[in-house]
């Protein structure tokens, strides 16, 4: 009597052979064109989404498609080692959600860079010491990262992708049970994102927040009594105990992240573009500075106001809207925009997170 298991393992053998030769072939072929490209970019944001969301889009199941991307955004990365080494910077050290976005977005064959700080992720990009940087943007429970904002006005470098990081928070420590616990170390937004659990778990311990998760899990790991907050990667990484898991407040806590590098990448047509402005001091001004947005059907995503350094009760807007900036409708919208505002960068055009 046949074994049927043995014959259905036999059948996925062949296949696994099969997918073998094909990722092969694949990676001869994107080899190909790197070296027709004579020296080009070989991190291509526009190309890569059109081709994760081709995938997505046709997948016949029963894989769910976050599986389908992230299986593919790790072949695409693995042929993309093959013609250079593409380095990114993040906010260190490893363990961080920073990292973990990095990965998402690059897959696992980029040379990570940890950075002490955002300011030096962008030193890092700016000088060309590293090709790309992945910064954390806004976060749904919190709002906007302040420094990363300052930064981006600041920088010659431009917004060519963005990473969407659903954040789940863990506790953990070299102790053994949560009452053994005297003092939690994390970054501050972490901090506030799991703020009422720790009211109500750890209500008399002491909070200290660090630069990063990652660094205070390197302090718990240094210190018995203590714990931290970060991602589940930084217990494995810093030989923690995981005391408690998804700890953050809101459940469906998620983190922006946007990659930063010097490409300007063409029209992929899923596409987001973020600009920072400022309107004039006059009556109707900021009415006038959004009118052109809403006159050409341009849809605007997200508005934020941080105040200016040139003065007093200036503020600058940052936007986020919809489509690349080489789209007839928001080009023009875009020319209507620069003859009203008083101040205008456009901080980048690029493939929308999926």
């Amino acid at each position: 009597m046949s074994d049927p298991i043995k014959a259905l393992r036999d059948r996925i053998d062949a296949i696994d052979a099969e997918i073998l030769q094909l990722v092969n072939q694949r990676a001869s072929l994107a080899n190909e064109i790197g070296t027709l490209k004579g020296g080009g970019p070989i991190y291509r944001p526009e190309r890569e989404a059109q081709v994760i969301g081709r995938l997505r889009a046709n997948n016949p199941g029963p894989l769910p498609a976050d599986a389908v991307a992230h299986l593919f955004t790790e072949i695409i990365s693995a042929c993309r080692a093959l013609e250079e080494a593409m380095s990114v910077a993040f906010l260190g050290p490893r363990g961080t959600f920073s990292e973990e976005a990095a990965l998402k977005h690059l897959g696992g064959q980029v040379r990570g860079v940890p950075c002490a700080s955002i300011d030096d992720v962008f030193r890092e990009v700016e000088s060309g010491k590293v090709g790309h940087g992945v910064v954390p943007v806004e976060n749904s429970t919190d709002g906007a990262v302040g420094r990363t904002l300052d930064l981006l006005l600041a920088t010659p470098l431009a917004i060519c992708g963005e990473v969407l990081l659903p954040v789940h928070q863990c506790l953990m420590s070299k102790a053994q049970f949560t009452q053994e616990i005297r003092r939690v170390y994390a970054h501050a937004q972490s901090l506030a994102q799991c703020h009422e659990w720790l009211n109500q778990h750890l209500g008399g311990v002491e909070r200290v927040p660090v630069v990063s998760n990652a660094d205070g899990a390197r302090r718990a790991s240094e210190e018995q009594q203590s714990a931290c907050i970060g991602s589940h990667a930084a217990a494995a990484l810093y030989d923690l105990q995981l005391l408690a898991r998804n700890i953050e407040d809101q459940p469906n806590n998620t983190t922006r992240f946007v990659v930063i590098g010097k490409l300007q990448p063409g029209p992929s047509g899923r596409d987001k573009t973020s600009l920072a402005m400022s309107a004039l001091n006059q009556p109707g001004a900021m009415h006038r500075l959004l009118a052109p947005l809403a006159e050409h059907g341009v849809d605007m995503t997200r508005l934020e106001s941080r105040p200016a350094r040139t003065g007093m009760w200036e503020y600058i807007f940052f936007v986020d809207i919809k489509g690349h900036q080489q789209d007839p409708a928001l080009a023009r919208a875009l020319g209507e925009l620069r003859t009203r505002a008083s101040f205008l960068k456009i901080l980048g055009s690029y493939p929308a997170a999926a």
